[in-house]
């Protein structure tokens, strides 16, 4: 079998306050919006929102699916992570910083980079 994962969908309770919230991120608009939700296309994936309250849905929300964003540099993720709720803190695993925060629908999302050895413990490197 060839797979190819291309996509994913992140539920959101109220679509503008998640494309706000989206569009603030990624620090671009949303490439597409439609009645039941919105796509951003991030170097080829597609990153999209699902109102599913529009099509009476249930869904129950939880920690299951986590999103991974990965971002150039320790800075650049630190500004990304002011301000937001972190139910993760930044902490390096192997050769990466990694962190968690909670987006404006609840969800939780994973931002991370590698390590550097101009920001990192030089016995880190």
């Amino acid at each position: 079998m060839e797979c190819k994962i291309e996509s994913l969908y992140i539920c959101v309770k109220n679509l503008d306050r998640a494309v706000a919230f989206w569009e603030n991120f990624f620090e671009r608009p949303i490439d597409r919006r439609k009645q039941l939700g919105g796509m951003f296309d991030i170097n080829g994936f597609r990153f999209m929102l699902f109102d599913y309250q529009a099509v009476g849905e249930n869904h129950i929300f939880g920690s299951n699916c986590l999103p991974s964003i990965e971002v150039e540099s320790l800075k650049v993720m630190q500004e990304k992570l002011a301000e937001k709720e972190i139910c993760f803190p930044l902490t390096q695993i192997g050769p990466n910083w990694v962190a968690e925060f909670v987006d404006s629908e609840g969800n939780h999302i994973e931002i991370f980079t590698p390590v550097t050895c101009e920001k990192a413990n030089e016995n880190n490197c």
